[in-house]
């Protein structure tokens, strides 16, 4: 009876430590899990940390594709096509822990667990609905609003109510390139969220982001704001617009 003689797979627990094809790597903030153009030879799980991909242009400009939080899987680009190089650079915004995937490994669990498959799924859904908000955003929203989704996806508010409300160091910079404005809009905003008490800062620069913020993007608008956008943590209703109004807005 080979089915009952098979051993009993926990997709978490092989997830959780280094085995065949298997390591765990340890990484500081700053460094890079891979780089745009090396290899595709391997599919990492974030354990713990955050992290970002981005990309850049022939013409040297670099853009933030998304942020990665812990139980992400980065790089399963690998699994397609493996003489493929990578598209995007990970690079650990906190110090990370992760699970080193050898492509050919990835490939045997995936074929042969079924529940190990269910997961890896579950994710890949999780981050392609999450790339369309970020798109919706891009599209639709302001800077401020885009700046207050980030700390909120940085924070992880919203996410089945689980919350790490001090954000990992990120400097005014590096949000800037995120949404797309220079860093002086960035400081004027943080400013506008500290008055607000949306945000205070802690020891050593971190940020600690408060639920308040959350429920400013709930009610989709900011003190002030007369316009409102699509709530991108949530379903957003159909796009109208109110002809009776001198502006347009979003209804």
């Amino acid at each position: 009876m080979p089915d009952a003689a098979k051993e009993f797979f926990d997709p978490n627990t092989f997830l959780a430590k280094a085995g065949v094809g298997r390591t765990v790597q340890r990484l500081r903030s700053h460094e890079t899990f891979f780089t745009q153009g090396s290899a595709a030879d391997c599919v990492y799980f974030l354990q713990a940390g955050r992290a970002k991909l981005t990309a850049v242009s022939a013409q040297g400009k670099e853009a933030t594709i998304t942020l990665v939080a812990p139980h992400d899987f980065v790089g399963e680009e690998s699994i397609a096509n493996v003489s493929a190089p990578r598209t995007a650079t990970a690079t650990a915004l906190s110090p990370c822990i992760a699970l080193r995937i050898e492509r050919s490994e990835m490939l045997r669990v995936l074929h042969e667990e079924h529940a190990f498959s269910d997961l890896f799924l579950q994710v890949l859904i999780r981050r392609g609905k999450r790339t369309q908000a970020d798109l919706v955003d891009h599209l639709f929203n302001s800077s401020e609003k885009r700046l207050a989704r980030i700390l909120l996806l940085m924070s992880e508010f919203g996410d089945l109510g689980h919350a790490e409300p001090l954000i990992p160091h990120i400097t005014q910079e590096a949000l800037a390139e995120m949404i797309g404005t220079t860093r002086s809009r960035v400081s004027f905003f943080m400013n506008r969220f500290r008055q607000s008490g949306f945000v205070d800062y802690a020891k050593h620069g971190r940020i600690r982001v408060n639920d308040s913020l959350l429920k400013v993007m709930l009610n989709d608008g900011f003190p002030g704001q007369n316009a409102k956008a699509p709530n991108l943590l949530r379903v957003s209703p159909p796009l109208t617009v109110k002809k009776s109004t001198k502006r347009a807005e979003l209804a």
